[in-house]
């Protein structure tokens, strides 16, 4: 009998066990049909971030019939265009622009508030990318001491190369130092400028390397800079330019040796009285030899060339000398964003050939936008004008003096900031929240003076839109100013020719958007998106972490 029963048993277990087998047979089938297929190569081999300083998105409409198909339009025919693009924060300067597109948030995190600020413990203005403590390399001039040493976040470039264990690339260019070193990040490979006057060469720091790499000395070397000290004329004739006001107004400054700022520009003539190598950042000839240089990069460092993405950042700064110098309805800003387009579509044909088809991507915004130029608005009986900052000068320097016996409890006035003496306010037992708000109840009587904040409002309130959240994305509490001030509509502190930006308005935030290349989806929208909101994306488009500031949100409608 127990030898029946322990024959059952060992039957019913080898059966039992059996079933096991088989279920975890059946388990690991079924497991195995649910691993999704890996795509080595989901990831684009190149990433190239454009920012064209001072573009304001009615660029992209206004000029839309003088443009190829190879350039801006290959972008949003083949991409996708953020229509309703804009900056969240005041103020919309360079520096700023730059460090907000490529960390992923606003000054108010990555402490780039302005590009020159004045700084409360040293007293001191300073520079965005200034850094005394590295030299220049590729010139004896103090043009090279710069880093990105100001900037208290990572960007995306960053991300990537702690990603790729810094086997991925980080290369910044631009002719503007802070256009080619924000963006580039802290780990960058490197960053590279131009530097004009009479040398005329790309230059770097030693904060990225002691000595430039052969291929960026073979290009300062040629005559490539020299080659564009030719006539600028239009690329069309300038009778079809019909999208710009005349060539001949009141609104334009030119350059010194012309008596009229009108087409053509003689540039070996000019150059002598326009500090040399300096005048082509002035025209469109200076985006072309921006170009120039980023193709000998992507050649020179291999961008591309393996299965580690690397990220190119290209700024083209002419665009911003042209607007500063002539305005935004002339003649000059047409023919520079015509030849600009040209420059995409040799950009874009030359990562067809030497990157792949389908294996780079590519995002281009702006860093501002600007103003027309308040002469020319008001002949057109449309508000604006000039800030006259003498009166309010004087004006403030009486209050300071009869309500407090001295104007030395201000230290500072910049970028439409107070900043007060602490010191003094406590040698005079002055409560500072009074003296605040005592300063916002001068400050808004003055001509032109539209609102006027205190810091502990940015401190201590949660604004979520208008004028109000826009300064406090821009407010950084150790380095922003103690009262803070916003002028009228259209109204500059600027020379009556040229014009400039700065504001929270509509004409300097709202900017391009254009994504396209490997993984970005066809498309558009009129939804607003902000331009921190570029860095997570394209993070999430490489799989690597966020900008670790990051304030924006990837925008997940536009990849595919």
């Amino acid at each position: 009998m127990k030898k029946i029963v322990a024959l059952i048993v060992l039957i019913l277990a080898y059966s039992s066990c059996g079933s096991q087998q088989n279920v975890v047979e059946e388990k690991n089938v079924e497991y195995k049909t649910e691993i999704p297929s890996i795509k080595t190569n989901s990831k684009p081999k190149l990433v190239v971030g454009i920012v064209v300083d001072q573009m304001r998105y009615d660029y992209l409409t206004r000029f839309e019939s003088k443009y190829g198909e190879g350039g801006f339009k290959r972008m949003m025919n083949e991409g996708f265009n953020c229509k309703n693009n804009h900056f969240n924060y005041v103020p919309t300067y360079t520096g700023p622009g730059h460090a907000s597109v490529y960390t992923g948030t606003t000054p108010k995190y990555h402490g780039i508030i302005s590009n020159n600020w004045y700084d409360k413990e040293t007293k001191e203005t300073v520079y965005c990318a200034q850094d005394d403590s590295v030299e220049s390399v590729g010139t004896t001039s103090k043009a090279g001491k710069m880093s990105p040493n100001r900037m208290l976040t990572t960007s995306f470039a960053d991300e990537n190369r702690l990603f790729t264990q810094m086997r991925g690339k980080s290369i910044g260019i631009a002719i503007k130092d802070r256009g080619a070193i924000l963006p580039a990040g802290h780990a960058a490979n490197a960053a590279y400028w131009f530097h004009g006057m009479d040398e005329g060469v790309w230059i770097t720091s030693t904060f990225y390397r002691n000595d430039l790499p052969q291929w960026v000395k073979d290009f300062n070397s040629s005559d490539i800079a020299e080659s564009y000290f030719k006539v600028w004329d239009t690329y069309m004739p300038i009778e079809t330019y019909i999208e710009s006001g005349n060539d001949l107004n009141n609104f334009e400054r030119g350059f010194k040796g012309k008596e009229s700022a009108t087409f053509p520009y003689d540039l070996a003539a000019l150059k002598s009285e326009n500090n040399g190598f300096d005048i082509l950042k002035a025209t469109a000839y200076g985006n072309s030899l921006t170009l120039d240089f980023a193709l000998a990069a992507i050649k020179g460092e291999a961008l591309g060339q393996d299965n580690e993405t690397d990220v190119l950042t290209v700024s083209f700064s002419s665009t911003d000398y042209v607007g500063h110098n002539f305005g935004v309805n002339s003649k000059e800003i047409e023919d520079t964003y015509i030849r600009l387009d040209k420059d995409l579509e040799r950009l874009f044909n030359y990562l067809d050939a030497n990157v792949g088809e389908n294996e780079y991507t590519v995002f281009l915004t702006a860093d501002h936008g600007a103003v027309d130029v308040p002469a020319y608005l008001e002949s057109v009986k449309i508000p604006a004008g000039y800030l006259d900052y003498n009166d309010r000068k004087e004006r403030f320097t009486n209050f300071l003096k009869s309500s407090y016996g001295t104007k030395d409890i201000v230290e500072n006035v910049s970028n439409n900031q107070i900043f007060f003496n602490k010191l003094k306010l406590k040698e005079l037992g002055l409560n500072i929240h009074d003296v605040e708000q005592a300063l916002v109840d001068e400050q808004i009587n003055y001509p032109n003076i539209a609102k006027v904040y205190t810091a502990t409002a940015m401190n201590s309130t949660n604004f979520t839109s208008g004028i109000e959240a826009l300064l406090q994305n821009g407010f950084n509490q150790k380095r922003s100013g103690d009262v803070i001030i916003v002028d009228d509509i259209a109204h500059i502190a600027y020379s009556r020719t040229g014009s400039t930006h700065g504001s929270g308005l509509s004409y300097d935030t709202h900017v391009p958007l254009l994504f396209f290349g490997k993984g970005i989806k066809h498309g558009e929208t009129l939804d607003k998106t902000v331009i921190p909101d570029i860095a997570p994306t394209m993070s999430a488009l490489l799989g690597i972490s966020f900008p670790n500031g990051t304030t924006g949100k990837p925008l997940g409608f536009v990849m595919d």
